[in-house]
């Protein structure tokens, strides 16, 4: 389960995030509004814990954004603030928000409430990607080629839903890029050697698609074994 923590707190982010991902979650931790929104626009996430004093805008700006629906998927919000008060509360929920915390708090509640949101049903739209014989439950982080199911690390997912969404057609480097590091430091070949280990996955489950190379643009996703480049 990936969260995106929006703390400007530099060491109540770190502590947040060393819990959490203690627990099981994978956290993308930013301290601004506008990295909130690049985050939230590039990644796909399953909950989100917004803190409103941001030090670029007011954090409801921010959960305006994702109560509209900016982005290609929905997640709960946890809204954890200072701002105590009924007004505050009741404009967080009004506006979006699943769950209103105050601090101080305990980080097992803060884990608690969201997993009880996250469980909510009606919350996440059911999303499964077919191409082939490939079909990918997003919400499940389940693949499959054919009745076989296919064993991808987090990164690898991520470069198999862009290909699955976008095929036939390609897909650009640099976009694979930004949607499977989501601002992360990118080194050299390292789209190449994600590509490599999903292709032996693809084929080792049996797929009858591959995943070509088109030279100096970024890759593609083909049905049967034409794949020349991928060789």
């Amino acid at each position: 389960m990936r969260i995106l923590l929006v703390e400007d707190h530099r060491s109540l982010s770190e502590m947040i995030k060393e819990h959490l991902e203690r627990s099981g979650f994978d956290v993308d931790a930013v301290s601004t509004a506008e990295d909130a929104v690049h985050y939230w626009r590039s990644t796909r996430y399953d909950g989100v814990v917004l803190d409103l004093g941001l030090p670029d805008g007011d954090g409801m700006e921010v959960l305006g954004t994702l109560a509209r629906g900016e982005s290609d998927h929905a997640a709960p919000v946890v809204i954890l603030t200072a701002r105590d008060d009924l007004d505050s509360r009741l404009r967080g929920l009004n506006g979006g928000a699943d769950d209103y915390l105050t601090k101080p708090f305990d980080l097992l509640e803060l884990e608690a409430r969201l997993r009880v949101i996250m469980r909510r049903p009606g919350l996440r739209k059911a999303d499964v990607v077919s191409f082939g014989d490939l079909t990918y439950d997003v919400g499940r982080w389940q693949a499959r080629a054919g009745a076989r199911s296919i064993d991808l690390a987090k990164k690898e997912f991520a470069l198999l839903e862009e290909l699955m969404r976008a095929a036939p057609g390609i897909v650009v480097k640099d976009r694979l890029e930004d949607r499977v590091y989501a601002f992360e430091p990118v080194t050299a070949n390292a789209i190449e050697a994600i590509v490599y280990r999903v292709r032996r996955k693809l084929a080792a489950a049996g797929s009858t698609v591959r995943v070509e190379t088109v030279r100096g643009i970024g890759y593609r996703m083909v049905l049967g074994a034409g794949d020349a480049a991928a060789r």
